[in-house]
């Protein structure tokens, strides 16, 4: 869990457990899966192989703990907006969210999960899969919080939660890709601003025009 303080007895040496995490959080977030070998995982870490395989196991749960911290992290962005009071306060801090993670000064450029998206070859499925679960499971969340607002009359009754999650996750998964193309903050501010013009009071119904109301 991200946050908490352990060191581990690695061969020849000791390493702090968060630490070395981070490290791998990092390497993953810049280069991606496939792009990644276990000699540069360790190098980046500051460890062994031995003591990689004893406290992480082997690469892929090495990156289902670095998607962990990443989401505990740089990307518990995605959780707090689920907490804010409205429907609009949501959308606007997920998409405020996403452009400063993804436009962090000295960091990598883009999204972690957009970086590690790009793997194409049976080695990289693995972390495809994981990826594809990690995705589900936000759109999940955020369809359930936009329900609840169709319920608590935030939304109009007629709002499809589920079309709405899916268009805000393309948007926020857009401004990743173009962050990681080279997007500065400031373009990218401007999207999320034109996407969060289109919200109320016609946006919502715009997402889902085949429905009559």
């Amino acid at each position: 869990m991200a946050g908490s303080r352990s060191v581990v007895m690695g061969r020849p040496r000791e390493f702090d457990i968060d630490e070395a995490l981070e490290r791998a959080m990092q390497v993953f977030w810049e280069r991606g899966y496939e792009g990644v070998s276990l000699t540069d995982l360790t190098k980046a870490m500051g460890i062994t192989k031995p003591s990689l395989y004893a406290a992480f196991g082997d690469k892929k749960e090495l990156f289902r703990k670095a998607l962990e911290r990443y989401t505990e992290g740089p990307a518990d962005y995605g959780t707090r907006a689920l907490e804010e009071p409205t429907a609009r306060g949501v959308v606007e801090a997920m998409l405020r969210g996403a452009v400063r993670t993804t436009t962090r000064p000295g960091g990598p450029a883009g999204c972690l999960g957009v970086q590690v998206a790009l793997a194409s070859s049976e080695a990289g499925r693995p972390a495809h899969d994981m990826l594809v679960e990690w995705r589900n499971a936000s759109a999940l969340r955020l369809e359930e919080r936009f329900q609840r607002a169709v319920d608590e009359n935030d939304l109009p009754r007629d709002a499809d939660p589920r079309r709405l999650a899916r268009y805000i996750m393309t948007v926020t998964f857009g401004i990743a890709v173009q962050a990681a193309s080279g997007l500065g903050r400031d373009e990218l501010q401007d999207i999320a601003d034109m996407a969060l013009e289109c919200w109320l009071p016609n946006g919502v119904r715009r997402t889902h025009t085949g429905r009559s109301g």
